[in-house]
């Protein structure tokens, strides 16, 4: 079987007017990062429909981003499984339905095949758009939805019981899910001296290091910079406690991943780490966020002979420490608007 149903029949705050209940269908994606970029559409979706019912699909990393949506009415895991399976078997689930709305982000034929009063799927992306703005027009939007969080009582707590009562906290992502993207870990450490030390704009605080399930290995460098006594592990949770985490920190730096997106949208200060992706594309957004890139361009670094993203060891090697903590200085410092 390639899924698993949550269901929450039970939506008090959703009244049938009669008319029988809308149900609304959002097919989201399997990378966590276009998840969480997704989130900011679903929330506007719910927002334009406050009385319609929200069935959700998805992959398995990303699936708990979605649990605690207050109009979800039931979770569909895909799997993937050999020659599509996982879509003939999300088919039979959701074929059934009288859909009011069917917005599949990832432009599969099963929009065109279920019955719905209304369908939308991204259109092709435009140079250099951001993939929030290619979502906004999936809806014709004349603004571009931020990502959000929704966050169930019981993962604030697992937070709350991890973080304590530090008055300042830095949190680091330095995994990534190819090596290419991953800032050298004694760079991070040299962050965390600098940000951390005495005459550091978090001085003393508290280390957040996270990262994803059997991340483990990739962090543990990082783990090891950091002095123990400031050290909270934060590898391997889920993704909602993830976020509930992070607004609790005054400051996140990380490489391009799921979790870097995760942290902008929890409202955590953010500074996204860039080298061979294109941020231009894929940079954190929320209401507080700066981007630090290495002198290179994306094409200067992944454009050249041989070059492999899955065997590639880190092209972010010249990223200096220095023009992160330009960045750190100027979002903690600034009014916290959005960048440029």
């Amino acid at each position: 079987m390639s899924g698993r149903l949550i269901y929450r029949p039970w939506l008090h705050h959703i009244q049938d007017n009669g008319s029988g209940l809308k149900r609304i269908l959002f097919i989201s994606a399997t990378r966590i990062g276009d998840a969480v970029l997704s989130t900011g559409l679903c929330a506007e979706i719910s927002r334009r429909h406050p009385d319609a019912l929200l069935t959700v699909a998805c992959g398995p990393g990303p699936a708990p981003l979605f649990e605690a949506h207050p109009n979800l009415e039931r979770l569909i895991v895909m799997r993937k499984a050999k020659r599509a399976g996982h879509w003939r078997h999300l088919w039979r689930q959701v074929a059934a339905t009288r859909w009011y709305m069917v917005v599949d982000m990832r432009r599969s034929a099963l929009a065109w095949l279920l019955w719905t009063r209304r369908r939308a799927v991204p259109p092709a992306p435009r140079d250099g758009e951001h993939r929030l703005a290619t979502m906004a027009r999936t809806l014709n939007l004349e603004h571009v939805p931020e990502p959000t969080v929704w966050l169930a009582p019981e993962q604030r707590a697992r937070a709350d019981a991890l973080l304590g009562d530090a008055p300042y906290r830095l949190a680091l992502a330095p995994t990534a899910n190819w090596p290419a993207k991953v800032w050298p870990a004694h760079n991070f450490a040299a962050l965390v001296d600098r940000l951390t030390g005495s005459d550091g704009l978090l001085r003393d605080a508290e280390v957040v290091v996270t990262g994803g399930p059997g991340e483990q290995p990739q962090a543990q460098p990082v783990l090891d910079a950091v002095p123990s006594t400031r050290l909270v592990s934060a590898v391997g949770l889920d993704l909602p406690t993830t976020a509930a985490v992070f607004q609790r920190c005054d400051l996140f730096v990380g490489n391009d991943s799921g979790l870097m997106h995760l942290a902008a949208a929890a409202g955590t200060p953010t500074v996204g780490l860039f080298g061979p992706t294109d941020d231009r594309l894929y940079g954190p957004r929320g209401p507080h966020w700066r981007i630090a890139r290495t002198p290179e361009s994306m094409a200067e670094l992944v454009h050249k002979p041989g070059f492999d993203h899955r065997i590639a060891g880190s092209q972010m090697g010249n990223l200096a420490v220095d023009t992160v903590m330009l960045q750190v200085r100027d979002l903690l410092s600034g009014d916290g608007a959005d960048a440029p």
